[in-house]
């Protein structure tokens, strides 16, 4: 998913762990009725309402359309998922009472429960689920993360339908997704696929509105038209200023719920955010800490850092930068740990290639690339660009607008500069910016900046973004022998074999002989500033993702 700011740690975490976990954090739920919580130990405050820092505007509240953290957030609290991730990792009914997996793992049994409905009094059925994924595959929609559905029966097929050639309602039909009746949703898959049930849990399989978003289009998340189906309601959107949810009284599951409003602000100034929690004004920060305070920050009760698991990196448009030695020279170039250690500040650990450390396999997928060095190789990255027949010496460097990317591209432009090349750094806000970077990406765009937060504990989840295809590829790279080591992987069900396969697809990316279309900078983790009154339950998992219904407000 991507992610507009934040870092990791975590090896330690996830050594052992078995593929089919899921990342997830979050605390142990408090106590009914009692006036205090186990969790915190302190008394429950008379009002559970809080104020969060969203950090930028959400792109879309569109389960189809969202594809980054900030969005994810808030959709996973307004909607009620198939299933979701514990505390240990692994995927548990949630709006699904249970899901079954068929001996041969190519078909997956999702058997909803029967107290679900909209916040309209409809109910929610498993013809909700159905149409909505298919939504969001169909071409029509267009949707970045249509690509994660590739793993059911005929929906690649499906996304790549021509509406002027093809019958494309008859490839929609043939999607392995059908809802049997109300209450039970059968998908079939294309591989036995252990990671499905923990994918689930993702967004863009939340399930929508149908007559919601037949009448009022693309309006249709305004929180004057929204129809939703989780613990919380979207209450206003201020867009670019304010977005408020409160809790739905009449929710499966309210009695559980303590907080009753969450205000949401969206300060992108690093400055700013930290002056108004120091005012009192706003109870979490969810990153976006600025560099020149980090140290100031850690040592206060209210600082909070988490493994993650995540990478920040530059992606380079491939026909722009042709030549594969100098996009190694500029990665080489990148003083990743004076970086870390001098501008970001957060004890993120120096990228050695694009899938984190601490995933399973991590030893053997890692390709420990040699033009990643922790702190850079100035003289071998002059040589390489030397060699270089038609360099392209001046680029543009576009980033996003929260605090700490504008001084890492400085970092990196002054080491750029040694190379010869003259970077021009140009900032957009965070929506705008996704737009404007496509796929496929604007012709003005040499290097882009981005992080992705994983969506689910797999490294496809990681290497499959840089396939031809993928709505998440804005570098332009294409390699067909890369694209099938992914399909090969995601047809080998035993874990050890596809390590190995994301190992080799590692190795073209970044081996010796590596095409470097991106350019990994370092592995997240995640900080934060909590008020002590909500720090002990507020708590964000292994894939930036907070439960809202397991906060409680102390006094």
């Amino acid at each position: 998913m991507r992610k507009n700011n934040r870092w990791l740690w975590l090896a330690m975490l996830l050594a052992g762990l078995a593929l089919v976990a899921a990342g997830c954090g979050g605390d142990e739920e408090g106590s009914g009725d009692g006036a205090t919580t186990e969790a915190e130990g302190g008394a429950e405050a008379a009002e559970q309402v809080i104020t969060v820092n969203w950090g930028t505007e959400p792109p879309s509240l569109d389960p189809g359309l969202a594809s980054d953290v900030t969005s994810a957030n808030i959709l996973l609290n307004i909607m009620d998922p198939l299933v979701k991730l514990d505390e240990d990792l692994k995927p548990v009914p949630n709006a699904a009472e249970s899901f079954e997996t068929s001996e041969d793992g190519k078909t997956v049994t999702f058997v909803l429960r029967d107290d679900l409905k909209w916040t309209n009094g409809d109910p929610v059925t498993a013809e909700d689920f159905e149409y909505s994924w298919k939504r969001t595959v169909s071409p029509e929609l267009a949707a970045d993360y249509a690509y994660q559905f590739f793993g059911i029966v005929g929906a690649q097929e499906y996304n790549s339908c021509d509406p002027k050639k093809d019958d494309c309602a008859a490839l929609a039909d043939k999607m392995g997704v059908n809802a049997v009746d109300e209450k039970t949703l059968e998908v079939t898959l294309t591989s036995p696929q252990p990671w499905f049930t923990q994918q689930v849990a993702h967004h863009s399989f939340l399930a929508v509105h149908k007559p919601t978003v037949d009448k009022f289009g693309d309006k249709w998340t305004e929180a004057a038209n929204i129809v939703t189906n989780g613990p919380f309601k979207l209450e206003r959107w201020q867009h670019n200023s304010a977005i408020d949810i409160v809790k739905w009284d009449e929710w499966r599951d309210a009695a559980s719920v303590k907080l009753t409003r969450v205000n949401g602000r969206m300060i992108s100034d690093g400055i700013t955010a930290v002056q108004a929690f120091e005012a009192g004004e706003v109870d979490v920060l969810q990153g976006g800490l600025p560099p020149d305070e980090m140290s100031r920050l850690k040592e206060t009760p209210e600082y909070e850092q988490y493994t993650g698991l995540g990478t920040y990196y530059y992606g380079v448009n491939v026909k722009n930068i042709t030549d594969v030695k100098q996009r190694r020279a500029m990665a080489l170039a990148i003083p990743r740990q004076s970086i870390i250690d001098n501008v970001a500040q957060a004890d993120q650990i120096p990228a050695t290639g694009f899938t984190p450390q601490g995933m399973p396999g991590f030893d053997t997928i890692n390709p420990d690339s040699p033009w990643t060095p922790a702190a850079g190789d100035m003289e071998q990255a002059k040589q390489l660009m030397s060699e270089v027949a038609n360099p392209k010496k001046d680029i543009t460097l576009y980033i996003n607008d929260s605090p700490g990317h504008r001084e890492i591209a400085v970092a990196i432009q002054a080491a750029w500069e040694e190379l010869g090349i003259t970077s021009t750094i140009k900032q957009q806000e965070f929506q705008q910016y996704l737009e404007f970077l496509g796929p496929p990406p604007n012709q003005d765009v040499d290097v882009y900046r981005l992080g992705w937060i994983g969506d689910f504990v797999d490294a496809i989840n990681f290497l499959e973004l840089w396939t031809c295809e993928s709505g998440n590829n804005s570098t332009n790279y294409c390699n067909k022998e890369y694209d099938a080591k992914i399909e090969e992987a995601r047809n080998t069900e035993d874990n050890e074999a596809r390590y190995e396969l994301y190992g080799e697809a590692e190795d073209i990316l970044f081996g010796e002989n590596g095409d470097v279309p991106v350019l990994p900078i370092y592995f997240y983790t995640y900080v934060a500033l909590e008020r002590e009154s909500v720090k002990e339950t507020y708590e964000t998992n292994l894939l930036d993702q907070v439960d809202l219904t397991k906060v409680v407000v102390t006094e």
